[in-house]
């Protein structure tokens, strides 16, 4: 399975390669391509660890010239705000990322409050098998592991369909194919994989 390109109106660049698109996050995707159109110029985005919410802000960041805010909430509220009301008075895009939108995580700054509720939020999916491969493809071939197609979709069929259980497992199979000096094969990542309790023995 071929890695998807990120369709974004932006020379590609090594970051872009490294960020997989599919369902899961084609709409958050199209709606930060679109900045320029967005009601205020803020916008929240939330999503699963490991999703490569940090990745495609950071991408985003740097081909706008706007903020990133990660991690926000345990970042301060004043910062935000003012971050916000600096967005919008240089006409730069703000994007804060979250574990989950507000109201899930408590803002105490009542006005601070009012403008999130007033910022467009998107979420990024766990992924569907087709993402979940590109991915594993991808993260397999950066540890010098390029994967026959026969390989990547056991491993689908198989592990915890996460971003994080996908990074744990192919973690796991690195592990055990340095330490054996073995090609990746399937009897290698089913022992790896048992080893940890992902999957069961047979």
């Amino acid at each position: 399975m071929s890695q998807i390109a990120l369709p974004l109106a932006w020379p590609a660049e090594e970051d872009e390669r490294d960020f997989c698109v599919g369902p899961a996050n084609n709409a958050v995707v199209r709606h930060l391509t679109h900045w320029s159109l967005w009601p205020v110029m803020a916008t929240v985005l939330s999503g699963p660890r490991k999703s490569g919410r940090s990745l495609i802000g950071r991408i985003f960041a740097a081909k706008t010239g706007g903020t990133l805010v990660d991690d926000a909430e345990t970042r301060d509220e004043e910062d935000i705000f003012h971050a916000w009301n600096r967005a919008q008075a240089d006409h730069r895009p703000l994007l804060i990322i979250a574990d989950a939108p507000p109201p899930a995580w408590s803002i105490k700054l009542p006005d601070l409050r009012s403008r999130l509720a007033a910022t467009p939020q998107v979420a990024i999916a766990e992924p569907d098998d087709a993402l979940a491969a590109a991915i594993i493809e991808k993260l397999l071939g950066m540890r010098g592991l390029a994967p026959k197609p026969e390989l990547v979709l056991w491993l689908v069929q198989r592990i915890e369909r996460s971003y994080v259980g996908i990074h744990r497992a192919i973690d796991t199979i690195d592990e055990a194919a340095l330490s054996r000096r073995g090609r990746l094969s399937i009897p290698l990542m089913r022992d790896a994989l048992e080893r940890i309790g992902v999957i069961d023995a047979s």
